[in-house]
């Protein structure tokens, strides 16, 4: 049973750890109840950015578990606090994605650019199910013209309730072939995501450990940030990855019923 000595906070991923597509994971409640009991502050930070909180926060409530909208950070709002702390209020975006990062962006003040738009001075992508040939298009002529290419994530698949299918990844690498421009990635494993987590949560690296199932996510994101991780066994990567992995989980447990049982532990 792991001990979590010296952890005040858990930075918590949520495809394929809480949920795979429409269906929790079994103990999905009892995980939450086992945070909250223990006093535990926890953000629940996710690389798929096409959902606005709001959204996730009803998925939550709809599993019969309460958050709150600060208590959820996805990678669309870490790339839009990223950016505006470096362009100012205003600039011109042309946005790939869904409303999760078409609400980050506005509520950051950026002005949304439409298809076949020129002079946007940034190229956003994030995980977009309306995908069409317009849409990338767009974003090819507008980085060929010099727009900043920002990925929210890197995500080549994600696990989904019919099996696992492709991530923002595949899109962002496409654009990246046609453009031969790479993209700036904001969402895990670079450990941006993680620093706005720590600063929302007000502890340091040593003070928090990430949840999550993907060792080339998750668990490398987390290294890079210098914090303990845990991988549970519920999404993408399996045991027999362990061997093969830039950066190695400081637990593994087979899933968040394991997890809340070692919280009440």
């Amino acid at each position: 049973m792991p001990r979590f000595d010296g952890i005040r906070a858990f930075i918590i991923d949520m495809d394929g750890v809480l949920w795979e597509g429409r269906r929790p994971l079994p103990g999905l409640a009892e995980f939450f109840a086992a945070l909250r009991a223990g006093g535990y502050r926890f953000i629940l930070a996710t690389n798929n950015a096409s959902q606005t909180p709001e959204q996730y926060l009803a998925k939550l409530a709809g599993f019969g578990v309460g958050v709150a909208r600060d208590e959820v950070l996805t990678s669309a709002q870490a790339a839009a606090l990223y950016l505006r702390r470096r362009y100012p209020a205003g600039t011109r975006v042309f946005p790939i994605g869904e409303a999760g990062v078409r609400q980050a962006l506005a509520e950051q003040g950026f002005s949304l650019t439409d298809l076949y738009e020129t002079g946007a001075e940034l190229v956003v992508v994030g995980m977009d199910r309306g995908l069409s040939w317009d849409k990338l298009a767009t974003a090819t002529l507008n980085i060929r013209a010099g727009a900043a290419f920002v990925g929210t994530n890197p995500d080549r698949t994600i696990p989904t309730e019919r099996g696992i299918t492709h991530g923002n990844g595949a899109v962002l690498a496409a654009l990246q072939a046609a453009t031969d421009v790479k993209p700036l990635i904001i969402g895990k494993p670079e450990p941006t995501m993680y620093h706005i987590a720590l600063e929302r949560l007000g502890v340091g690296p040593a003070e928090a450990a990430a949840i999550g199932d993907r060792l080339d996510t998750d668990i490398l994101g987390a290294a890079r940030a210098g914090m303990r991780s845990l991988l549970v066994l519920t999404g993408v990567s399996q045991p027999a990855d362990l061997a093969g992995a830039e950066a190695q989980p400081t637990w593994v447990l087979d899933d968040i019923q394991a997890v809340a049982r070692a919280l009440a532990a």
